[in-house]
């Protein structure tokens, strides 16, 4: 069974009464566009002549965007550093309608930021501004305490793990413990070196590369079709029997995504992106797409689906990307061939 547009466009109407809380690395992305011309006459680089930049809410934040862009409501949770680029992180994801009751701020922490130099098109150098998040027990207490309400506000949770240390394993007992409650879904994008045990999650989003990390196998060649793809199959019994989630989407770039369900045969979901500019936040759009589906009453092929057509928007785009509504239901109209 295939999506159509009129499932699509019911499921995104139903978005905006939707709330999602994302627990995870907060992060500001900055970008730094220009040109290049000649090459330093100080070391082999190339010298980037600076025509414009741009700041914006990155790492987990880039999830709450995601959702807002689809006409959900986000609300975050995560530990920011009490400095410029912390209050700056703020304001612009208030700015944006996040709700931030469960932002902790912790001074002795700065708050993660990444640049990237991009000229023509092309990103030449990434800085990165960050230290791994050490948090003492009382704050721990206090930010499992704000959670809990927040999961308590939602109809759905993402947990965002980029390894800066916000996502450890007394938060996702938290989580999943208040979500089951609350009868919600939870998704997880992992970091493939970081192990928390995740029973109960109802969807993990890893793209290749972590999903063959996370299971401890070796990456091989990708096979044309992925459900001939054996060593790939195995990673998903692993990870199946790993992290017992009711549903696995191991994103695949061009080839796909593929969607494990528990006790059932894998399903392949071809590419919907006709034209690659930066993959950059591309995992973030697929899991904020998922669970808003899931939350507006998507089963969980649907979800993927829906998921596979965003992603293909904003793999379209240069920079930390996000999908409208609108921009999703014009990218399925022009594969409407294919529904």
């Amino acid at each position: 069974m295939k999506i159509t547009i009129e499932r699509a466009d019911q499921l995104l109407a139903c978005a905006t009464k939707k709330r999602v809380l994302v627990v995870g690395d907060l992060m500001m992305d900055r970008f730094v566009y220009g040109t290049v011309s000649r090459v330093s006459p100080e070391a082999p680089v190339p010298v980037v002549h600076v025509t414009r930049e741009k700041a914006m809410p990155g790492g987990a934040c880039n999830v709450a965007s995601n959702l807002l862009a689809l006409g959900g409501k986000a609300a975050m949770a995560g530990v920011i550093g009490q400095d410029a680029v912390g209050a700056e992180l703020k304001e612009q994801l208030s700015a944006a309608g996040v709700s931030l009751d469960a932002i902790l701020e912790n001074g002795d922490f700065p708050t993660c930021e990444k640049t990237r130099v991009v000229a023509e098109r092309q990103q030449v150098v990434r800085v990165d501004r960050e230290e791994y998040l050490k948090i003492s027990g009382p704050e721990m207490a206090r930010f499992l305490e704000l959670v809990r309400s927040e999961v308590a506000l939602a109809d759905g949770v993402i947990i965002e793990d980029y390894g800066k240390g916000s996502v450890q394993q007394e938060v996702v007992d938290a989580v999943l413990a208040a979500a089951a409650e609350k009868g919600v879904p939870v998704g997880y994008d992992p970091k493939d070196d970081h192990i928390l045990r995740m029973e109960g999650v109802s969807v993990v989003t890893p793209n290749r590369k972590e999903a063959f990390g996370s299971a401890g196998v070796a990456e091989g060649r990708p096979a044309e079709n992925p459900l001939e793809d054996e060593a790939l199959l195995e990673v998903g019994r692993v990870l199946d029997d790993k992290w017992k989630a009711r549903h696995t989407l191991i994103t695949l770039g061009p080839h796909g995504m593929l969607l494990l369900n528990r006790g059932d045969a894998a399903q392949h979901i071809p590419t919907r992106a006709r034209e690659v500019f930066d993959v950059s936040g591309a995992g973030d759009t697929v899991i904020a797409t998922y669970v808003l589906a899931l939350a507006c009453g998507a089963t969980y092929l649907e979800a993927a689906e829906l998921a596979n057509f965003a992603a293909g928007v904003v793999v379209g785009k240069l920079g930390t990307a996000t999908c409208t509504r609108g921009e999703l239901i014009d990218y399925m109209t022009q594969h409407a061939e294919e529904l």
